[in-house]
């Protein structure tokens, strides 16, 4: 019975292995290395700075009797802000305006002198001497005029540029000087500076990339608000720092963008402007001139020690494992500077299942999304693809 059964398995066995098919190449989806146009865009992080900040202080000492402003609203330059002259110090303005009208009495006198005295000396009794002395009174009494006019004017704080203006960090009724401080600030809206920093090989790799294109003219500046919209305006580069910050290797630059009034919106609410004063922004650099790259998705890159690579599909349909180097790159596309030639069959699905020089049975691959002019984008300081890696 025993030796019936050991019979009976082993004349099944056969039967089963036979059963299975013999497993195929590996079905993989491959597109094919295009050449695409995109807009070269780099990323750093950036602040908002006002141009114009004035620190608002007394030039003399008084009670604050008005502040004739609201806080936070945009003020004009020459606007009346606060108003120091009250008693006990009405009697120093009061003797301040006699002054004036003293020292511009004697100065009429005087100019009339030296008109006088200029006729004189075109006559037999004119003397040179005393059109000199003349010309020397018109001007002390000139220069005594201006200061007493100053002097005046010091009882008057008034906007000297146009802006939005802060709290107040004195109230009426408090006594004001030089030395108590800062009585409110004024910062300018329109236009607005962006300031941001820039690794030294960065910069020196923009350089080469946009001077003989026009330097600053071959660039135009955007900003990413940090709710993720694209700022409307369009701003551009006006300056960079002629030194490099030691503790972090970067060059500081500096773009201009106007900061209108949204429409619509009160001119004295509390957001009339998009931009503001000290707001963290997103960059975004972008060259004038599109340029042609070759791209493929960026699934279809693979890294490890020795760097980037790619599986390519031969004419015998086998996998050939490719090094390649990326140039800017996004999350979804990968633009290849060397190691590739237009129109290779590249593997971007079914990776898991590939291993080097093997048959594979290639397939349409889901179509990769175009590059997109605002997102090709690399090389910043801030977040950027410049140099992604994509994981196994």
């Amino acid at each position: 019975m025993k030796v019936l059964l050991l019979l009976l398995i082993f004349s099944v066995l056969p039967v089963a292995a036979d059963a299975q098919p013999a497993p195929g190449p590996p079905a993989v989806g491959a597109v094919r290395a295009e050449r695409q146009q995109i807009t070269q865009t780099d990323e750093f992080i950036g602040r908002i700075q006002s141009i114009g900040r004035v620190a608002l202080v007394a030039r003399v000492s008084a009670y604050l009797e008005w502040r004739l402003f609201v806080e936070g609203s945009e003020v004009k330059k020459g606007d009346l802000l606060y108003l120091l002259e009250q008693p006990p110090f009405r009697a120093q303005v009061d003797a301040d305006k006699a002054n004036v009208a003293q020292l511009e009495a004697q100065h009429t006198y005087a100019a009339q002198q030296l008109e006088r005295a200029q006729y004189l000396l075109k006559t037999p009794a004119g003397q040179q001497q005393n059109v000199d002395q003349t010309v020397a009174n018109e001007r002390s009494l000139a220069a005594q005029v201006a200061a007493a006019k100053a002097q005046l004017e010091t009882a008057e704080i008034r906007a000297p540029i146009d802006g939005k203006i802060s709290a107040t960090e004195v109230t009426e009724g408090n006594v004001v000087s030089p030395t108590s401080g800062t009585l409110a600030n004024l910062v300018s809206q329109d236009p607005m500076y962006v300031l941001f920093p820039v690794s030294v090989r960065t910069g020196l790799d923009l350089r080469d990339r946009y001077e003989p294109k026009g330097g600053f003219n071959a660039v135009v500046l955007k900003l990413r608000l940090p709710d993720g919209r694209i700022y409307g305006q369009d701003g551009k580069l006006d300056y960079v720092s002629p030194t490099v910050a030691t503790n972090t290797d970067t060059v500081t630059v500096r773009g201009v963008f106007p900061n209108p009034l949204i429409p619509g919106l009160p001119v004295n609410g509390p957001a009339a402007r998009e931009l503001f004063d000290g707001e963290f922004v997103t960059v975004l650099q972008e060259g004038v001139e599109p340029i042609t790259v070759l791209a493929i998705p960026r699934a279809a890159v693979l890294s490890d020690q020795q760097g980037d690579y790619v599986y390519v599909v031969d004419a015998q349909n086998r996998a050939q494992r490719r090094p390649i180097q990326l140039g800017q790159s996004t999350p979804s596309t990968a633009v290849v500077s060397n190691g590739l030639t237009e129109g290779e069959l590249v593997i971007s699905e079914g990776l898991q299942r590939v291993r080097p020089d093997q048959p594979v049975s290639p397939g349409p691959a889901t179509p990769p999304p175009a590059i997109s002019p605002e997102v090709a984008k690399g090389g910043g300081s801030g977040p950027s693809s410049a140099e992604p890696k994509a994981t196994q």
